[in-house]
């Protein structure tokens, strides 16, 4: 990322504190305006405590830039990312959506496919669409059961369940934080709505659009279900689109409102944690206008969250915030404005078998800053494993700040922007069995083709990293290691040190993909620190500068003869 300190700003959503980092310093409030302008920014406030929300870390700003081959780039295709619409029920509608298609339990030591499974059939005190869905679950007790029946339950205020409630539902219930816009005036070939907009708040996160920043703005607007894409002006609004004027209060679109849905998201959370030991399962949960950062559904200790699809909301779809032993498994988790999955401060916490796709819908920025499939920070022990991450808008997988004996196994990552998987200021991580393919060639803003830019798997700047037994093909690079001047953290200076890459079959054969080391400034690494051996690599040709270290070029032979990969393979195919 492009700082090197990262602080804290701290919103409050509903009664929940959700402490945000955004850089160097923390922006001040403002009030959104026609000009959608960045927000000003103000003093540093202290240091990361460990009991706050999700930190993400800056690269740094270098005094000269990293070194770079001294060759032309060649333009590489983005992928294409395509958004279905997503049926669900009308405003009206009493009728159950159409539930996610159940995959079967598995039994021991067989694969799982990932996404939902079934829904198990709920018991308990029933919430009907027309009930308020928070009152019933303030009313119940702990340990409780609350299901909710078919239909779209529109809700006002954040669920706060009590310890060991259930949250449920087999009808296939939609739990939705927007609302109804109604009295649509036409005007020079579009539409206006005024006075539904709300009171100014706290603008943070970076854009990939870091002119207007539209992607501070959390409100979402949706046709009959269709997302429709924010733009910054009156004058861009075309069907598909709108503009939120906060300084008239007035929202535009460009589609005729007559006899259609319009609705705008309101509330901020779905579901909100704090107490232990709650289980959700069975519920689409969309449309929350969650700030950046901040989960539509946050999980605390020993929750479990499954069969779930969680979709359409601005920022994350599911965090979770100090939350030791939780489970998040065999969720869809798609479409949300940032980032899929988030972790904070969480030991032993356990993301598996979930589908997390096509997020970052909103704009964030893509190479840098938390957009994408799903990133962890501050977190200790347990694993990611079993999940397919594809076509996010972003990094795939990342471990960022401070993360300390994470294992991500299993897991099939394609198509995402920016890194399959990124292991960032951390230790002792382990990457190992996970297919990770044709990631990184959709960056934009910042970003490039080099070692610099990441790769297939990006390890930086951590120690006591294994990489191991994965197929990596057709990344933007293969392996990268980098060696970045970070600054201390709560172990010392953070190093690059200590990383052993062995039993990969990478493929490198398009472009200027290359794998290898980079380093931008400190200390040379000391030999033997950083250990290649036992792959397999696929190459277009044998004397092609697939590899690299601080700036150096290497066909397969010479990186041989220059000590690394000396018991690999490498072919041409």
């Amino acid at each position: 990322m492009n700082k090197l300190v990262t602080t804290l700003a701290a919103t409050t959503l509903g009664t929940a504190t959700v402490v945000a980092a955004v850089g160097l310093t923390t922006p001040a409030t403002t009030t959104p305006s026609a000009s959608l302008a960045a927000a000003p920014y103000g003093p540093a406030p202290t240091p990361p405590q460990p009991t706050v929300v999700p930190a993400s870390t800056q690269r740094p700003d270098v005094t000269t830039p990293p070194p770079s081959p001294t060759f032309t780039l060649p333009t590489v295709e983005r992928p294409t990312i395509t958004i279905p619409t997503i049926r669900r029920p009308s405003i009206q509608a009493t009728t159950p959506s159409p539930s996610p298609t159940p995959t079967p339990t598995p039994t021991p030591g067989t694969p799982v496919k990932p996404g939902p499974s079934a829904a198990p059939a709920c018991s308990g005190v029933l919430v009907k669409p027309t009930d308020n869905a928070a009152d019933v679950v303030d009313s119940t007790p702990a340990g409780g059961t609350i299901c909710f029946a078919a239909g779209l339950h529109r809700i006002d205020r954040p669920l706060r369940p009590k310890a060991k409630q259930t949250l449920g539902s087999d009808q296939g219930a939609v739990l939705t934080g927007s609302v109804p816009l109604t009295g649509w005036t036409a005007n020079g070939g579009d539409w206006v709505v005024k006075d539904v907009l709300p009171e100014p708040y706290r603008q943070i996160g970076q854009c990939e659009d870091n002119v207007t920043n539209i992607c501070h703005l959390r409100e979402q607007v949706f046709v009959d279900g269709k997302h429709l894409k924010r733009v910054a002006s009156r004058e861009q609004v075309v069907p598909g689109t709108f503009y939120g004027d906060y300084e008239h209060n007035a929202v535009w679109i460009g589609d005729n409102p007559a006899g259609r849905a319009v609705e705008m998201s309101k509330t901020p959370t779905a579901i909100d944690g704090g107490q232990t030991g709650v289980t959700v399962r069975g519920l689409t949960i969309e449309h929350f206008a969650s700030a950046p950062q901040a989960g539509a559904v946050v999980l605390s200790g020993g929750w479990h969250v499954f069969a779930n699809d969680i979709r359409w909301n601005h920022a994350v779809g599911a965090m979770l915030v100090n939350a030791d032993g939780a489970t998040l498994e065999r969720n869809l988790i798609r479409f949300n404005g940032q980032l899929g999955v988030g972790q904070y401060s969480t030991t032993n916490g356990t993301i598996a078998d979930n589908q997390v796709s096509g997020n970052n819908t909103d704009g964030f920025w893509i190479a840098d800053w938390e957009s994408g499939g799903i990133k962890t920070t501050w977190s200790n022990g347990g694993s990611v494993r079993g999940n397919l991450i594809k076509a996010n808008l972003g990094v795939g997988l990342w471990s960022d700040a401070y993360d300390d004996g994470r294992t991500f196994s299993d897991n099939r990552i394609v198509d995402n922007a920016a890194d399959g998987i990124r292991y960032e200021i951390g230790r002792n991580g382990v990457i190992e069995n996970n297919t990770i393919t044709g990631n990184g060639l959709g960056t934009g803003r910042g970003s490039g083709r080099s070692l610099w830019d990441g790769g297939g798997i990006n390890v930086n700047t951590s120690s006591n990293v294994t990489v191991r037994n994965n197929t990596v093909a057709d990344n933007v690079n293969g392996i990268s290691i980098q060696s970045r001047t970070r600054g201390n953290g709560p172990w010392g200076l953070n190093l690059l040190r200590d990383v052993v890459v062995t039993g990969n079959k990478v493929t490198m054969k398009v472009g200027t993909a290359a794998t290898g080391m980079v380093q931008n400034s400190g200390a040379a690494i000391p030999t033997g620190e950083v250990v290649l051996k036992g792959n397999n690599y696929t190459l277009d040709s044998l004397t092609a500068d697939r590899f690299q270290k601080f700036g150096q070029w290497f066909s397969a032979t010479e990186w041989q003869k220059a000590g690394f990969d000396t018991e690999s393979q490498f072919t041409t195919g």
